[in-house]
């Protein structure tokens, strides 16, 4: 039989109160309770030693944690690793580990699979199974075996975090807020393509980093790779973006996957210094990586060095992204879960090394 307990992760401070109050327990318990979760990571109700027993007893009837351990874990010859996690309906979901010296980013999902369909993106090609609840996007993190090494959290995994905005703004207030992680939006970075009435109102409810997925400046040809544009134009997302300051702590990036002979000319370069004219951001320039029956190739180095030099010239701070993982398929655009399973070699493609596989499923606490 399923169980049907309500996760405690993921809940306000305000929230945890309330289950306290409804278990006939003190209102200070839900802070108890909050630092159980978000500063001690407790994996069962039982872990809550200061609550009483009769409380927890009373607490497990209706609750459990939430925590669910990985059911794979896949790592890259470059260090980077891949985790297969369950979810609360079932599914699964991936999430990346990326060590980089001093820093650990951890790349986690938002839905099973995605509605944007982008031409380039597996992830897309898997369709969209459901958005994740809070507890099932901040598991990723609570039930990561090298929580403690991160040090950057990106929403650029698996779905448009845009179109699960309510639950991602649930999961960045408990990075961020003083009963939960207390780390600085700094740290976490939320990306979309754009889609314009949630993306307002992510700026104006979370100080977090913001990523836009332009990979093309011109109406047309950005319809063609992302069929939101067709709904949601970069001209006017930007005209968004002009009105919120990114010259202090907040930041923000567009994302640019390049193509060989598509978005990767002087026109492209020149379309986006005028796009971005007088905004605060950087563009992050990013390799593509090959997914079957797509007729896009990849851009040459060389080339994809001098349009970075171009666009900094032309005063638009610009980097080349390091592709991760592309032997564990964990790279930019890589994700898919179809089947309930990770991401296997024979239905994405072409050029991978394998990797170790690991985990194992328990019942959820």
């Amino acid at each position: 039989m399923a169980d049907i307990r309500k996760p405690l992760l993921g809940m306000s401070l305000y929230e945890l109160k309330e289950v306290a109050k409804a278990a006939g327990l003190p209102a200070f318990a839900g802070g108890q309770m909050a630092k159980w979760i978000y500063t001690q990571h407790v994996g069962s109700i039982d872990d809550m030693t200061n609550i009483s027993k009769v409380g927890r007893e009373k607490l497990k009837e209706d609750y459990v944690i939430g925590c669910m351990p990985h059911l794979e874990r896949l790592e890259s010859k470059d260090g980077t690793v891949k985790y297969l996690f369950p979810t609360t309906s079932g599914k699964s979901v991936e999430t990346v580990f990326i060590p980089d010296n001093d820093r650990a980013t951890l790349c986690v999902s938002s839905q099973v699979g995605c509605k944007m369909n982008c031409l380039f993106c597996q992830t897309g090609k898997q369709g969209f199974e459901g958005n994740l609840p809070a507890s099932d996007i901040l598991n990723q993190i609570y039930s990561l075996p090298e929580r403690e090494k991160l040090t950057n959290i990106v929403f650029m995994g698996q779905g448009e975090p845009m179109d699960n905005l309510d639950n991602v703004l649930r999961s960045t207030e408990a990075l961020t807020a003083s009963y939960g992680y207390a780390w600085s939006p700094k740290r976490v970075t939320v990306s979309s393509v754009g889609v314009k009435t949630k993306l307002r109102r992510f700026l104006d409810e979370s100080d977090c980093h913001v990523a836009i997925s332009m990979h093309s400046p011109f109406h047309e040809q950005r319809m063609q790779l992302m069929p939101a544009e067709r709904a949601m134009p970069i001209e006017s997302i930007v005209e968004l973006l002009r009105g919120y300051d990114f010259s202090h702590q907040r930041r923000l990036s567009f994302e640019y996957i390049m193509f060989g002979g598509v978005n990767d000319s002087m026109e492209h370069a020149k379309e986006i210094i005028r796009l971005t004219r007088g905004l605060s951001c950087r563009v992050n320039l990013i390799r593509y990586h090959k997914i079957p029956d797509v007729e896009l190739r990849g851009c040459d180095e060389r080339k994809m060095e001098s349009f970075r030099d171009y666009l900094t010239a032309h005063g638009v701070f610009t980097t080349i992204r390091a592709s991760r993982g592309q032997d564990i398929f964990a790279a930019c655009g890589l994700l898919n879960t179809a089947h309930g399973k990770g991401t296997d070699r024979k239905r994405v493609g072409e050029n991978t090394d394998g990797g170790n596989t690991g985990g194992g499923r328990r019942p959820m606490e």
